[in-house]
């Protein structure tokens, strides 16, 4: 569960630089407000991209854990069945 927590701390910082980068970016381009926009635009599409990758990182990582605990429950279960009969 540690990795959940880590993954969501990641996002949660990816989001945060994205904003303050863009931010910087805007404040201190040196280009006319056309080609800024340009700029922004495939700026976001990259941190998009980036998200995505990560997110899906993690989603994989979670079905990883949901299967290994499934799979100890299962033999649990059958420890349990076993010693009943």
């Amino acid at each position: 569960m540690e990795n959940c927590n880590h993954g969501v701390k990641l996002v949660g910082a990816m989001l945060v630089g994205a904003a303050v980068g863009g931010a910087l970016g805007i404040l201190f381009a040196p280009n006319s407000g056309k080609d800024t926009r340009k700029k922004i635009i495939g700026s976001t599409e990259d941190v998009a991209d980036d998200i995505k990758g990560h997110f899906n990182d993690f989603l994989r990582e979670v079905k990883r854990e949901m299967d290994s605990v499934k799979n100890k429950a299962d033999e649990m279960i059958e420890v349990g069945k076993n010693k009943m009969k």
